[in-house]
């Protein structure tokens, strides 16, 4: 109770002398800036639509009435309020949340808010609440931290140069000028885009009330299973023996986030 009280009084003072809480993970790449953000998210949102027709004429798009459906949109609606504080643009984003029948072991969230859960990620996990939404929590995060804008910023001036990237900005001919169609649900991430997910991840899950010590549980559970035929979502999100280190490292920082959310 006295550790309770001291925890309070200190985040009271933080708060009045204007101490952000939570993580810092400084400021997003500037070089995703040579990306027009509104072009992208009207590719995201076709290859997403796509991405659903395909699965409802396989009869694996999960209903609106699926338990499980209703159980991550109910885990979405209470992170998505924090979603902003990363993204000012986040706020007027067409969030969208689905669930597909597939023994895939993997989840996204492409530009815009529209995320995608397989229910073998659910299912070979046996996930809770918790470790449900730091994995939505580590997802969103990606988009708010544009990820996706960025590395395709780096991937095209590595194909057309500096110099012609340059030529198309200033004759006003940007916006038309590249086609990410189709490359959106492939894009791997650095190790350090994972880190900064992982973190901010951590932030958005403690906040919406989600005990963020379950991405702990969660790594060991994506560990157990990988030892049988490798994970899709660790194809895409490298683990290692310093992931939960890192993970731990932040939990300080967000642990009273996480104990503001249970009054």
């Amino acid at each position: 109770m006295y550790l309770r009280c001291l925890l309070g009084a200190v985040l009271l003072a933080a708060a009045s002398a204007g101490v952000a809480e939570g993580v810092d993970v400084g400021q997003p790449s500037a070089l995703r800036n040579l990306i027009p953000a509104q072009q992208l998210e009207q590719q995201a949102r076709g290859d997403y639509e796509q991405l659903m027709r395909q699965a409802a004429a396989k009869g694996a798009l999960a209903p609106a009435s699926h338990p499980q459906v209703r159980r991550l949109r109910a885990i979405a609606k209470r992170l998505i309020p924090y979603a902003r504080r990363w993204n000012a643009r986040a706020q007027n984003w067409s969030w969208e949340i689905n669930l597909i029948g597939s023994k895939q072991v993997n989840a996204f969230c492409m530009p815009g808010g529209m995320i995608a859960f397989y229910t073998g990620i659910l299912d070979t996990l046996h996930l809770t609440d918790d470790e449900v939404a730091v994995v939505m929590g580590h997802e969103v995060a990606h988009a708010l931290r544009e990820h996706a804008r960025e590395r395709l910023a780096k991937s095209e001036l590595t194909q057309l140069g500096a110099n012609v990237l340059g030529q198309f900005i200033g004759g006003g001919r940007f916006s038309g000028a590249f086609d990410f169609g189709g490359r959106l649900l492939t894009l791997k991430f650095s190790r350090d885009d994972e880190t900064e997910a992982d973190v901010v991840g951590l932030d958005l899950a403690a906040r919406a009330g989600f005990d963020p010590r379950a991405a702990i549980t969660l790594w060991q559970k994506m560990t157990a299973a990988n030892r049988g035929a490798p994970l899709q979502w660790l194809s895409t999100h490298p683990s290692g023996e310093n992931r939960i280190r890192e993970i731990e490292k932040h939990l300080p920082e967000v642990m009273p986030l996480y104990e503001q959310a249970q009054k």
